[in-house]
């Protein structure tokens, strides 16, 4: 019994070691790159009440939230996504705010997966969110802050794939379909499930024409020149909008000098229903899920209280740092410890060397004699008088 006391439960795990040092160092290079854009802090609780990430506000299924209950009986959950907890705080510390709101984060989130699914309950998040402008400039600035923050861990094989709700929604509205209809073809959609399209057009008596415009959706991704084959399938006026605001869209990201990292993807329908425009996910090989997703939610924050639109990303720092793993990016080694050795009547010369080292921004440890066999190394020092004296300490 003792002994599996010892494990981790089911989902999470232990980081140590050298690779608990590359997580951190991941960590500060993306932290850094958030803040080169102007982003500021923000931190919110690991527990929230339950209706902040309830299904109306299209969020983690209820399903898959670690829930439990507080002294006075409300329903509480782990934080299993953190735009909803981001959004919240928005509307309430910053409605009376004009100016743009730019916040980001680096946190744990909280997902009750299934078994079989094999993915960690508890990740690590990075991510942000621009507030209260709803142009193509705010589009572009947080795709391009997503791909120099993926680029800042080492990682330069990847491609973020972007689409838009609105071609999606405008194909729905054009065909006529019912509210039910577009709920189960976005979930048929979005698992790439073409021989199911059929049923649901029969189903809602859309015309054979109108039709092929679904069954081309799970293949409309691939560069640029996809967009002029997506605009064929349509006439109405929000998709062709949509389509219009993509190519807007990767101008931009070449002015940044990022185009060479983007996809389309017109069939990408996000698992958070509070997307509204711009959604976005980064891949990578070697890694068997998104590295990265986000995308514009204009109607999320109005559901805490005033309108304000939005776009952000969230990006899974194990993940991240997976693929820097097994695509063998040598990431710089933590600087070597000195290890000052000393004997009974030296313990004194020890300490002092130690904190010698230490000011001067260099780490040190002290092992006793009888304990230093085997650690001992070129970084290794001697505590002595002689040793005192040759780096001028009194």
């Amino acid at each position: 019994m003792e002994k599996k006391l010892l494990h981790t439960p089911e989902g999470v795990r232990d980081i140590y070691n050298d690779e608990c040092a590359e997580r951190l160092l991941i960590q500060d290079r993306l932290h850094s790159v958030l803040k080169l854009y102007g982003y500021k802090d923000i931190q919110t609780p690991s527990f929230e009440f339950f209706d902040i990430f309830n299904k109306e506000r299209g969020s983690v299924a209820s399903k898959n939230m670690f829930k439990f209950f507080d002294r006075e009986g409300n329903t509480l959950v782990l934080r299993p996504d953190m735009t909803p907890a981001i959004a919240r705080c928005a509307a309430k510390y910053f409605e009376n705010e004009k100016e743009i709101i730019r916040l980001c984060y680096i946190g744990n989130s909280f997902i009750n997966n299934s078994r079989y699914q094999g993915r960690l309950k508890e990740t690590t998040q990075a991510g942000c969110e621009l507030i209260g402008n709803n142009s193509v400039y705010a589009d572009a600035e947080v795709i391009a802050l997503l791909i120099e923050a993926v680029l800042s861990s080492g990682l330069t094989e990847f491609q973020v794939e972007v689409g838009h709700i609105g071609f999606f929604s405008g194909l729905v509205k054009e065909a006529g379909i019912s509210e039910a209809g577009e709920a189960e073809l976005r979930e048929i959609i979005r698992g790439k499930n073409i021989f199911r399209v059929g049923e649901i057009l029969e189903s809602e008596g859309v015309a054979e024409e109108m039709g092929e415009s679904f069954y081309r959706l799970a293949q409309l991704f691939g560069n640029v020149e996809i967009l002029d084959e997506a605009e064929t399938l349509t006439n109405d006026s929000t998709a062709r909008a949509a389509i219009k605001h993509l190519r807007d869209v990767y101008e931009l990201l070449k002015v940044y000098g990022f185009e060479r990292y983007l996809t389309f993807d017109l069939g990408m329908l996000n698992e958070h229903n509070y997307y509204t425009g711009v959604i976005f996910q980064a891949y990578t090989y070697n890694v068997g899920e998104p590295l990265a997703g986000g995308g514009r939610y204009d109607r999320l924050i109005g559901q805490f209280g005033k309108e304000r639109p939005s776009i952000g990303f969230t990006l899974t720092v194990d993940l991240l740092h997976q693929a820097v793993q097994r695509q063998h990016i040598e990431l710089p080694r933590p600087d070597e410890v000195k290890t000052i050795v000393y004997d009974g009547e030296n313990a004194v010369n020890a300490v002092k060397l130690a904190a010698f080292f230490r000011n001067s921004g260099i780490a040190a440890r002290i092992l006793p004699a009888e304990q230093a066999d085997g650690v001992m190394g070129t970084d290794s020092i001697t505590a002595s008088p002689q040793a005192l004296e040759r780096y001028g300490i009194k």
